[in-house]
């Protein structure tokens, strides 16, 4: 997802694209992720873990090839987006974990999972930036190639089926749509957590632009500052982990949002008085990270538990509904941003989301004491 952003700005001269158009390369695969996410579970359902996770990985390994020798920047985007058929890898993990262990076994073993896709974000950037820098941008897409093939092997190699029984076909799956959608708890607790991550989104499709036009960072620098939201969300998990339990969930998102706004509405109101630094712009995003943290989780617990036999729907739904929220987000960060502009417009788009996680989750904890939850 992020490895590549520090040479966005590079791959636009390359194709002589606008960084608006190269910028679909960030929230076009978002969007693919969404709809995967609602499909990929059902599928694995039906037909095993194992041969939707090989087929995922091997059309993954084949764009990714496509992505090196695209001729122009619509084939690139073409084959970028395609890439997303290996987000099929992070459903299927947790999916397989369950499968294996039993319920408290495999909590523990989900966490470091989680883990997992926090730690990585963290160093993606650093580490892209760093083979721009010093192999042109096309050096990441070698190295997601040769990860793909790696996993690609160890998936054959030593991942057997571990469905043990049929599950919901997807046609079953989509009749129960309309009682989970008619539920406000649902979608007040969806909106918290697109609206919050919506704020990380937004800054995946702007900051290369920031990192380079605004900022003038090299490609590594923009990978380092590209970092900080991920350590926060590191931090924020702990927080989480440790927390929620005795917090409760609707506490524990409306102060992870807003800790998020607030910390973003710093930064706004700091570039506002003229104080426009990278490490200010980058260091305060640490706190949308923290927030992330602490919202995504609960969140999406509170979601899957508005109808506990819905569970699986309402977290396919849920995730579907932040990520689509998140493309058209990083989308709308691109099309804002220019030379003139400053960061000022992603600054206040990424404010203006997480404080409607506030809005969301406050509206959840007024149905829970209306009904007496």
């Amino acid at each position: 997802m992020s490895i590549f952003l520090p040479s966005l700005n590079d791959m636009a001269v390359y194709f002589d694209a606008d960084y608006v158009l190269m910028q679909l390369a960030v929230s076009g695969y978002l969007a693919a992720t969404a709809v995967l996410q609602i499909i990929v579970g059902p599928l694995s359902d039906r037909f095993g873990r194992r041969p939707v996770a090989l087929i995922a990985l091997a059309l993954f390994i084949l764009a990714t090839l496509g992505t090196l020798v695209a001729p122009t920047a619509e084939w690139f985007l073409f084959c970028r987006i395609c890439q997303a058929t290996v987000a099929a890898g992070m459903a299927l993990s947790r999916a397989i974990v369950r499968d294996l262990y039993e319920p408290e076994q495999a909590a523990a073993l989900i966490a470091f999972v989680t883990m997992g896709m926090s730690l990585v974000p963290m160093f993606g950037p650093a580490i892209g930036g760093t083979l721009a820098q010093f192999f042109g941008w096309k050096s990441s897409f070698v190295l997601l190639a040769a990860s793909g093939a790696l996993v690609f092997w160890l998936v054959f190699r030593d991942l057997g089926e571990t469905v043990r029984s049929q599950g919901m076909l997807f046609r079953q799956q989509v009749r129960t749509y309309p009682e989970l959608l008619s539920s406000p708890r649902f979608w007040g607790y969806s909106a918290a957590a697109a609206c919050c991550s919506g704020g990380f989104f937004a800054l995946l499709g702007g900051s290369s632009f920031v990192a380079d036009t605004v900022f003038g960072l090299s490609p590594f620098w923009a990978g380092v500052g590209l970092g900080s939201p991920a350590i926060g969300y590191a931090l924020g998990n702990g927080i989480s982990a440790r927390y929620s339990v005795r917090i409760g969930l609707d506490r524990m998102v409306l102060w992870g949002a807003a800790i998020s706004t607030a910390g973003l509405g710093v930064s706004l109101g700091l570039s506002l008085l003229g104080l426009s630094h990278p490490v200010l712009f980058f260091g305060f995003c640490t706190f949308l990270g923290v927030g992330n943290g602490m919202v995504l989780p609960n969140a999406t617990t509170g979601a899957i538990s508005v109808r506990p036999h819905l569970a699986g729907t309402a977290s396919g739904l849920s995730g579907a509904f932040m990520v689509a929220g998140g493309a058209a987000l990083s989308s709308l960060a691109g099309a804002m941003l220019n030379v003139t502009s400053g960061a000022l417009p992603l600054q206040a788009l990424m404010f203006a989301s997480c404080a409607g996680s506030i809005v969301a989750i406050l509206y959840v904890m007024k149905r829970a004491r209306e009904k007496g939850i």
